[in-house]
């Protein structure tokens, strides 16, 4: 089970971090993902995080700079630290996690709406 929080309204510029707790079978999880997604848009991938030693991470380009995405191994929460907020990052964001490399999604938290002002 994936719980997301940390959404909100943010101006451009300013910066938001946005939340992800696993629980339950944690240990049979190998990534996970923040997607977002625009009403009448595709849902679209923002960054990843796997969840082993080396922890590798990977970005959607339009984020690439602004946003990072990290693992607290303790409490099994992953974040997203969002920096230099622009208007078209406005989105639904949502989290989550596969248990095979390229699978499809296991497992999916609740969206949390960012809303970043002009």
């Amino acid at each position: 089970q994936l719980q997301a929080s940390g959404g909100g309204l943010v101006q451009a510029g300013g910066s938001l971090r946005l939340s992800c707790q696993a629980s339950g079978q944690t240990f049979t999880i190998y990534s996970t993902d923040w997607l977002r997604q625009v009403p009448g848009k595709e849902r679209e991938f923002v960054a990843g995080i796997v969840w082993s030693a080396s922890s590798t991470t990977t970005y959607a380009d339009s984020v690439k700079g602004r946003f990072t995405i990290s693992r607290e191994k303790s409490s099994n929460t992953v974040w997203l630290q969002m920096n230099s907020l622009k208007p078209e990052d406005t989105a639904v964001y949502y989290c989550a996690a596969r248990r095979i490399y390229y699978a499809d999604y296991d497992w999916w938290g609740r969206g949390t709406q960012v809303t970043v002002s002009s």
